[in-house]
């Protein structure tokens, strides 16, 4: 199952970039709003996996496709999830996983133009998760279960905040500007995958491929993140986790590789699709 969040609707995708409105399809017995079928979800997908054919399909405008999960409650990150990302940031393998946040007012679309603050903004790809149940205690062999689908996402990041002043630092501010977390374009059930825990990510930086790895390479895998994760906080429907980076971020080259105003950024995932995302300078107070 394939969903997108069609300028504010809920969208079950088909082919041919058609798909079916949620709201009106159920005769309302689901809403419009993309965050609200999280906290429903083993119905929705039972709903879901009706066949609804194709009579009544609208055309999905591609440009205006918003975040599959614009209000999430919680939004974690995961640093160093990759053994090569690790090596280029000079630090050795952590034995847990290294936990940060994001806070939820940075979500945004695939889809649009970023403002920049100051500073030396760099992109990280990332495959997120979204969980589809209440998950406490879980352990890793049940984790898939509470998982909703996979999309793909950028944990864009301000170095030089992130990085400032004697530990602990403020990785949780830097990588929380509005716009600095965007997902998208479709949230991926697990079973559309060959292999849920081995999915190419990449992505570019004014055409050139700057990132590129498959999630088997994980040191974490999603289930151990969520065995994690929920066995220190409740995780909600809808909650994100961005499960960390492959090498190549643009702060740990020489030279510095930054985004810039004007620059074009191309997120991808196999089967999740593309973002597109040009960059600004923010707007002076």
């Amino acid at each position: 199952m394939r969903l997108v969040n069609a300028a504010g609707r809920l969208t079950l995708m088909l082919e041919d970039d058609r798909g079916i409105d949620v709201e009106t399809a159920s005769g309302g017995r689901f809403a419009a709003d993309p965050q609200a079928v999280y906290e429903v979800w083993d119905e929705f997908r039972e709903w879901a996996a009706g066949n609804h054919g194709v009579e009544g399909t609208i055309a999905v405008d591609d440009d205006a496709l918003g975040a599959p999960v614009p209000r999430p409650r919680q939004v974690f990150g995961i640093g160093l999830n990759y053994r090569a990302h690790a090596a280029e940031a000079g630090v050795e393998l952590p034995e847990a996983p290294m936990v940060f946040t994001k806070f939820p007012s940075s979500v945004t679309g695939p889809r649009g133009v970023i403002d920049l603050p100051e500073g030396s903004v760099d992109f990280e790809v990332e495959l997120v998760a979204v969980m589809g149940r209440v998950a406490a205690g879980v352990r890793a062999g049940e984790a898939w279960s509470h998982v909703a689908g996979l999309t793909v996402g950028q944990d864009l990041s301000e170095r030089e905040l992130q990085t400032a002043g004697p530990p602990p630092q403020q990785v949780n501010m830097a990588k929380s500007f509005a716009g600095f977390g965007p997902i998208g374009p479709e949230l991926v059930t697990p079973d559309e995958f060959d292999d849920p825990n081995d999915i190419e990510i990449s992505c570019s930086l004014n055409g050139a491929l700057v990132q590129k790895t498959r999630t088997a390479d994980m040191i974490f895998a999603i289930p151990k993140l969520v065995e994690y994760l929920s066995s220190v906080v409740t995780l909600y429907p809808g909650d994100l986790i961005f499960t960390g980076t492959p090498s190549g971020v643009g702060f740990a080259r020489q030279p510095k590789l930054l985004i810039g105003p004007g620059d074009n950024l191309v997120t991808v995932a196999d089967s999740i699709g593309e973002m597109r995302h040009t960059f600004r300078s923010a707007p002076r107070a």
